[in-house]
């Protein structure tokens, strides 16, 4: 990095001739300011507003609009349009996909499977909230993928409570879906208990496995935020000490940060009883961007932030938010759920609340690791080949069904245990399993 600047310059005196154009520059920047100033005040003067469906946040939704979850302590705001921007939509567009709806259920009558298939999705792509689409897709897809289907279903419902077919809909396949979720909680649950058996507590291999898996973790947790640093660059520089050239001071300094986090939940932690308190994440998030901004690092926001087309809530609700959470977090009904379960849903409340200004995600994933952890499961790692599924089920959840998220992490915690069961696998054997662990250590 050159922050070298206007290093060498001699100073030097600038005369300014005042001429009516000049009068007009002065004027112009004038007005840029006074711009600059009412742009960083619109939290205050404008409630704030989703940018894809343009619903006000949190409690300045109609209760019409608000979806609230079976995981959550309050209602939360999920990104549908209200009404009037509904109706708001032009006329063409709104003809273009009823259109592109009863052209994909002819061809769904004709038998022209693929072709119905590419009409509904061209319809949810002109407006993913029309509830009639969502529906006539879901009953589409059922005969499939009925969790699709299900999910499908829920978004209707979101848009529209009072849909009686896509309440039909998903009471009948809701039952289902819930026995497949069980399935895979059951799947991960067998899985621990064969590593267990495996690999003992202090067994020498489980810790070996660990220390890998610790640099596995910090690599793809940084580079889902955009890291550049290679694994082994990454991990010569928590060995040695030294830098990497030709990367900068910033990238560094996130490796350097995720370890000290790391090293906080599993040194003080993980070795402590009672309940997580904000003073917790706040120790956290900390180290996770002390490196790299010391001055807001453990501090929660206090002004707006976005991300991507997500607003998330205001600053002025983050600390209540941040109460409420640390009270679910440690409630009978938190812990009433599958550990794995719990986790997820306390990683996306997080993100969902997005309450620091930087480093969100990779506090969000630390808090879900640590739940893991007390509850007897390995961490699990997200990678960066999963980015782009990860965001999705993220999305989903905002649309008003956290289940595919929930789904999501529990398949990566699967994908974890393999790993751990690759380790002390027989290298003759080729269990799936077994190759779904290799792959997981391996791709990079």
């Amino acid at each position: 990095m050159d922050d070298s600047g206007d290093k060498g310059r001699k100073d030097a005196v600038l005369t300014i001739h005042v001429t009516p154009s000049a009068f007009g520059v002065i004027f112009f920047l004038f007005g840029g300011i006074v711009s600059a100033i009412l742009v960083s005040n619109l939290e205050v003067i404008f409630p704030t507003r989703n940018f894809i469906s343009g619903t006000t946040e949190l409690s300045k939704l109609p209760n019409s609009e608000v979806q609230k979850f079976d995981y959550g302590i309050r209602n939360w705001p999920v990104t549908v349009s209200s009404p009037s921007q509904k109706t708001s939509l032009s006329q063409d567009l709104v003809g273009e996909v009823q259109a592109a709806v009863h052209q994909a259920l002819e061809a769904k009558y004709q038998g022209k499977r693929a072709k119905a298939q590419k009409l509904f999705q061209h319809a949810l792509a002109l407006d993913p909230h029309h509830a009639d689409a969502l529906n006539e897709y879901g009953e589409f897809v059922e005969e499939d993928d009925i969790v699709h289907a299900n999910h499908l279903y829920s978004c209707a419902l979101v848009v529209n409570e009072s849909h009686s077919r896509a309440l039909m809909n998903k009471e009948r396949t809701s039952a289902a879906v819930a026995e497949n979720d069980k399935r895979l909680f059951a799947r991960v649950d067998e899985k621990r208990e064969l590593l267990g058996q495996q690999m003992p507590e202090h067994s020498r291999a489980l810790q070996r496995a660990r220390a890998e898996f610790y640099y596995l973790q910090i690599y793809h947790t940084t580079a889902i935020e955009g890291n550049t640093l290679s694994l082994e660059q990454m991990r010569s520089i928590l060995e040695t000490g030294f830098a990497v050239g030709g990367k900068s001071v910033l990238e560094h300094n996130e490796v350097l940060g995720m370890n000290a986090a790391l090293r906080y939940i599993n040194d003080t932690l993980m070795h402590r009883f009672g309940a997580i308190s904000l003073d917790d994440i706040l120790n956290i998030h900390r180290r996770v961007l002390g490196f790299v901004d010391p001055i807001d690092s453990g501090t929660l926001r206090t002004t707006q932030v976005f991300v991507g087309g997500y607003v998330p809530p205001p600053s002025s609700e983050v600390e209540d938010l941040m109460e409420e959470y640390i009270t679910w977090l440690n409630s009978e009904e938190a812990s009433a759920l599958h550990p794995v379960e719990f986790a997820a849903v306390a990683h996306y409340k997080f993100i969902f609340i997005h309450p620091f200004l930087d480093g969100n995600g990779r506090t969000s994933r630390l808090l879900m690791n640590l739940i893991l952890l007390k509850g007897g499961y390995p961490p699990v790692i997200i990678k960066l080949s999963q980015r782009q599924e990860y965001y999705e089920t993220i999305k989903q959840a905002n649309m008003g069904d956290i289940r595919p998220f929930i789904r999501f992490i529990c398949r990566c915690l699967d994908d974890m245990i393999d790993a751990y069961l690759w380790v002390t696998s027989d290298s003759s054997s080729n269990l799936p399993e077994i190759e779904e662990g290799r792959r997981l250590v391996t791709e990079t």
